[in-house]
């Protein structure tokens, strides 16, 4: 016999509804996260997807036996919703039917009860699934979606476009050797390190667009702040007259996301005490000047900077400007990527940035080049042959505003909000040099 679903959905546990609800009955899906016997009661800490939930079993006013409820039992409760400011959240509950749902078959390996797992990164790692259902490590992945939401929301409002790229793709954006290779069906393929060429292409026929997906870098680093894996937020933008166009778009969206998480995701702020920078306005310094800056370290890349240059320079623009953020602008023309426009006025630079924040880049943008015969001979100067890019070249060839945009690292950006020491702590599976599992 065929069967047709209703309309009834299941819902998920709202406090502000529970809070609105004192003195009746409601009903709870939640996972038993500790059971504490005490003289002629017991506490019963539950586990919904967002909030931990004090309740009160007693054999007086629940009717089901308390024997077999243990930690990590998925349960289906009915209880009144009692105000208890000392309780997690306001609100206790008073225990009136438990139903068992499902039951563990061994006993958690880590100490997921406790406000801190108390083990090693390693061993986290290792045992992620058992891990993440401590309510600290789980709330870093609860805020992490507040800085996705918050970020969507601004480029939405502000007329971008949501795009979704290929990750297969038969070219590198970055090129070099910091590219994992494929077989796809007897051809030549690569993860995708960037969705530059298809943001800018689309550029074209939206005129501003953003996407929110992962990046893969074959670099081999194993180092506190890299990842091989890691989610993407990019955005690109056309008829900019410079790069600070988009420098300007970047502050604006990172000063709506710190308001976005402190008025949407306190719980989690509070739980893993976030700091949530304020934001007005974002100082820069061009590259050679940071250099410059610097001379009192040893500057070992007259290119780049360096991890402790990094951290330098943030502390510099902190006891000078009260701000955690820097622009970093203008690096040297000759180094990749290879579609940053070169400066009218000093071409040996690039109109390229860099953003950092608490001593780590979480950016990368710039202006890109837009004209067909510019972009042609930078490749050649970068020792590119531009038949190898037939397909990208096509968006210049057949016209393009000038444009620009830009790549934030979400764990990054995370994992400097919260404090965190590594990188894989704002990761929730995380993909490194020697890390494929779990």
């Amino acid at each position: 016999m065929i069967k047709i679903g209703g309309n009834d959905l299941l819902e998920e546990f709202d406090l502000a509804d529970a809070l609105s609800k004192v003195g009746q009955d409601i009903e709870v899906y939640a996972c038993v996260h500790n059971v504490k016997q005490m003289s002629g009661f017991a506490f019963v800490t539950l586990r919904t997807g967002r909030y931990l939930i004090q309740s009160i079993y007693s054999a007086d006013t629940c009717k089901d036996s308390l024997d077999e409820v243990k930690e990590g039992c998925y349960v289906k409760v009915t209880a009144e919703v009692k105000a208890e400011e000392r309780a997690y959240n306001g609100i206790e509950l008073i225990l009136k039917n438990i139903e068992i749902m499902s039951k563990p078959s061994a006993e958690y390996p880590l100490h997921v009860s406790k406000r801190r797992l108390g083990c090693s990164l390693e061993v986290n790692l290792d045992m992620r699934n058992v891990a993440l259902r401590n309510p600290y490590e789980r709330a870093a992945f609860k805020f992490q979606e507040g800085v996705v939401s918050g970020f969507r929301e601004f480029m939405l409002k502000n007329k971008f476009t949501e795009i979704h790229t290929p990750k297969i793709v038969a070219q590198g954006a970055e090129g070099g050797a910091n590219i994992f290779h494929l077989d796809y069906f007897q051809k030549d393929a690569f993860l995708n390190q960037s969705p530059q060429f298809y943001k800018q292409a689309a550029v074209a026929f939206f005129d501003r667009v953003f996407e929110i997906a992962p990046v893969y870098r074959a670099e081999r680093h194993a180092t506190s702040r890299h990842l091989n894996e890691y989610i993407g937020l990019d955005f690109e933008m056309g008829y900019i007259k410079d790069m600070y166009d988009v420098m300007n778009m970047e502050t604006a969206m990172l000063r709506y996301l710190m308001q976005y998480l402190k008025e949407n995701y306190q719980p989690e702020i509070k739980i893993l005490d976030a700091d949530i920078p304020e934001i007005t306005e974002i100082p820069s310094i061009k590259f050679e000047d940071a250099i410059q800056l610097l001379k009192g370290a040893k500057v070992k890349n007259k290119f780049d900077l360096e991890p402790e240059d990094e951290v330098f320079l943030c502390n510099y623009v902190k006891e000078n400007y009260g701000t955690e953020f820097i622009f970093i602008t203008n690096f040297p023309s000759s180094k990749p990527p290879f579609y940053a426009m070169n400066d009218k006025e000093d071409p040996r630079t690039a109109c390229k940035f860099d953003l950092l924040f608490r001593g780590l880049e979480i950016t990368t943008g710039g202006q890109r080049i837009h004209d067909y015969n510019e972009q042609v001979e930078k490749m050649k100067a970068q020792g590119l042959n531009p038949d190898d890019f037939e397909y990208y070249l096509q968006c210049h060839k057949y016209g393009m505003p000038p444009h620009g945009g830009l790549g934030i690292g979400l764990e990054r950006l995370v994992m400097k909000l919260l404090n965190q020491q590594n990188i894989r702590q704002a990761s929730m599976f995380p993909r490194d040099l020697n890390r494929l599992l779990p």
